[in-house]
């Protein structure tokens, strides 16, 4: 089939990261999300980050801002994605909103997880998630799309956190607790991953670039799913989600952002 139009439910983080990859390759994006006000933060998202592709990247297409506008529509309306071609559901880690979602979604559409990783428009590699009710035309359709995001796709089984959640959220969290510990620094427990284990980022690092409620939501449903101690959320890491430090987006977590 041709995807020319892809729907993109939830415009946050990863939301604004799969828009930007999309745009950039040509396909028109349909982004859906609560409030005009997230929307707008998108689309300036999306925007930033078409402006600086370049630099990061050699081989992403070069767009244009008017050119991505064009290819963008935002809306506050789900059904508004009823005529796109395929649709991905980046929507927060609560299975309460993400099944009203679900609900309204599965009447039209196949599902298969996609577990995307940030920033998206620079990974080249995704783990796809095939479910127990999974069609096969659902996964060629997904490998079509992301051949023509320039995208390999690893496929692995349905469990709760998969293969890359059990253990990275695993990696974060004891990073947690050994900053509760006084055992390092925030600093010295990132550079210890960087310089010893030739990681680009730091466990707490990435725990602030994906969102510490966000990591606090995927232990949780791992402690709940496996009933396996070792998935407790760290009560640090428990604490600065509910002061509001959530990490990159709110400009302070682990680390500090004054940019944000």
């Amino acid at each position: 089939m041709k995807l020319t139009h892809v729907g993109v439910v939830g415009a946050g983080n990863i939301g604004a990261g799969v828009v930007t990859d999309l745009v950039l390759h040509g396909i028109n994006a349909v982004a859906v999300d609560l409030s005009e006000e997230i929307l707008k933060k998108a689309e300036a998202e999306v925007l930033k980050n078409i402006r600086f592709a370049a630099l990061f990247s050699k081989s992403l297409p070069r767009v244009s801002r008017e050119d991505a506008s064009k290819r963008l529509v935002l809306t506050t309306e789900l059904k508004d994605v009823a005529s796109c071609d395929f649709v991905i559901e980046n929507v927060t880690e609560n299975w309460e909103i993400k099944k009203r979602v679900y609900e309204k979604l599965e009447k039209a559409v196949n599902v298969v997880g996609i577990h995307l990783m940030n920033p998206v428009h620079l990974k080249p590699t995704v783990e796809v998630i095939r479910g127990f009710h999974t069609s096969d035309r659902a996964v060629d359709t997904l490998l079509q799309l992301f051949s023509l995001l320039n995208k390999e796709a690893i496929i692995v089984e349905d469990l709760p956190g998969f293969v890359s959640n059990r253990i990275s959220h695993l990696f974060m969290n004891e990073a947690a607790f050994v900053l509760q510990d006084n055992v390092a620094t925030a600093e010295k427990i990132d550079l210890i991953f960087k310089k010893c284990f030739g990681h680009k980022m730091g466990p707490l690092e990435t725990a602030d670039l994906i969102g510490l409620d966000t990591v606090m939501r995927s232990l949780d449903v791992l402690y709940e799913s496996f009933q396996d101690p070792k998935y407790r959320c760290c009560p640090l890491l428990r604490k600065l989600v509910y002061a509001g430090h959530l990490g990159r987006k709110s400009g302070k977590g682990f680390h500090v952002y004054p940019e944000a």
